[in-house]
């Protein structure tokens, strides 16, 4: 059986087009962060028809989001005429993973953070408190 289910955040505003007959079918595309203990994985995620329609009304940069589908494999043949390999989750049904609230108070409080500085020799000036939040040591 293949199922899988996937709680994580968008990386990137969804990608939305159109396709199909009369290019009627809409075809959303997005990366999600999942989590993995002391790492994160990114997870290549499509979605069709109303699917696709509500990610593209309801979700963008950053949400939290949970999804049930199913794993897809595929192949193509590149411009340079190499074989391209690739997997992603075919969703079959995305939710809010958080609340409007939490949601708020999320971007709230990384307005609240520290912004990085240009030091003048190419690098950044990095706040104390900034890393606290990313995924790697």
């Amino acid at each position: 059986m293949n199922n899988v289910t996937l709680s994580g955040r968008l990386t990137k505003e969804p990608d939305v087009r159109y396709g199909g007959e009369n290019n009627s079918v809409a075809i959303a595309r997005f990366t999600l962060a999942v989590d993995d203990y002391k790492s994160t994985d990114f997870i290549n995620i499509r979605a069709l028809g109303k699917t696709a329609e509500w990610v593209e009304k309801w979700l963008q940069k950053g949400n939290k989001v949970e999804l049930v589908g199913k794993i897809k494999t595929g192949h193509y043949t590149g411009r340079d005429g190499k074989e391209i390999y690739y997997t992603e989750v075919l969703a079959s049904g995305v939710s809010f993973g958080e609340t409007k609230a939490e949601a708020q108070q999320r971007q709230q409080a990384a307005g609240d953070r520290p912004q990085p500085t240009p030091s003048g020799d190419g690098f950044m000036d990095i706040p104390d408190g900034y890393d606290d939040g990313l995924p790697f040591d």
